[in-house]
């Protein structure tokens, strides 16, 4: 019969709950800080002249990330990587003459093509920023078609 010392009983216990602690903080540190990579395709633009200049912002309106990128074949991609859980927007426009600028007519209608998440439009001015939200919970891939 083995008889195991008390000092010994008691390191093995401790042993077990601290493997059992680690174990729980870490599927506690994977649930609470899942990172996700967000994919944009630009599709529909009536050329491959310029850039696109892109925001994206989080759902208290603040922007988190801004890119821009070239355009071939009239379509464009954008990537954000290792973003939590959450809701998420976004709006861009084709840079023509790669200005940095969003070029309007006089009475302030865009001249170059721009768009939201969602491809939502609105009616005179940008649509309601809660129009733009989409939520995030794995790796995701969005489509997005310019207004001009």
């Amino acid at each position: 019969m083995n008889i195991i010392s008390a000092p010994i009983l008691i390191n093995i216990l401790k042993m077990k709950r601290l493997k059992l602690m680690c174990f729980g903080l870490l599927l506690i540190s994977n649930i609470s800080f899942s990172q996700y990579n967000l994919k944009i395709l630009i599709t529909g633009l009536k050329n491959s002249t310029g850039l696109v200049m892109l925001q994206l912002f989080d759902e208290h309106e603040k922007v988190i990330g801004e890119q821009k990128a070239r355009i071939a074949e009239n379509n464009c991609l954008f990537s954000f990587l290792n973003l939590q859980n959450g809701k998420y927007a976004i709006r861009y426009y084709h840079d023509e003459n790669m200005n940095g600028k969003m070029e309007t007519n006089l009475v302030g209608k865009p001249t170059e093509g721009y768009g939201f998440s969602n491809n939502v439009t609105g009616k005179f001015g940008p649509p309601p920023f809660e129009k733009w939200l989409f939520e995030i919970k794995e790796d995701t891939k969005i489509t997005l078609k310019p207004t001009y």
